[in-house]
């Protein structure tokens, strides 16, 4: 399978990996279909990303995939982080073999996911913004 130079490097150097204990928001999500699965780990303080990781259990361009979103994320405020689509990550990569697209996609619903999680719990009276 032919992936780009950016692809490589972020799966032998993925940015980000591992989880954050008290994170504000966390999305966890998987494809039967290709057995990849992906959860986000977000920050958040006065509605800015503040801190992002990632644990993804799947294929190299999985990794990539989750290593490059959570690079676009960080320092992102709330609604800036969810315009992110996988076109971005894709674009980031300078590609994905067409059969691995789905990786992609996966990395977007994890963040949407983990974001989704945030608010939740924001609302529930639970630690939010700036706590």
């Amino acid at each position: 399978m032919d992936y780009t130079e950016k692809v490589l490097e972020h799966l032998k150097n993925p940015r980000n990996t591992g989880r954050i204990e008290d994170a504000d928001g966390v999305g966890n999500v998987g494809s039967p279909v290709c057995g990849d699965v992906m959860k986000i780990y977000i920050k958040v303080k006065d509605n800015i990303i503040e801190d992002v990781k990632f644990e993804t259990f799947g294929c190299g361009a999985a990794i990539a995939t989750s290593s490059v979103l959570t690079e676009l994320v960080k320092g992102k405020t709330i609604e800036e982080a969810e315009k992110i689509t996988n076109k971005d990550v894709v674009a980031v990569l300078g590609g994905l073999p067409p059969v691995k697209m789905h990786c992609s996609v996966l990395a977007e619903d994890g963040l949407k996911a983990a974001i989704a999680d945030y608010r939740r719990k924001k609302g529930a009276g639970g630690k939010g913004e700036g706590s």
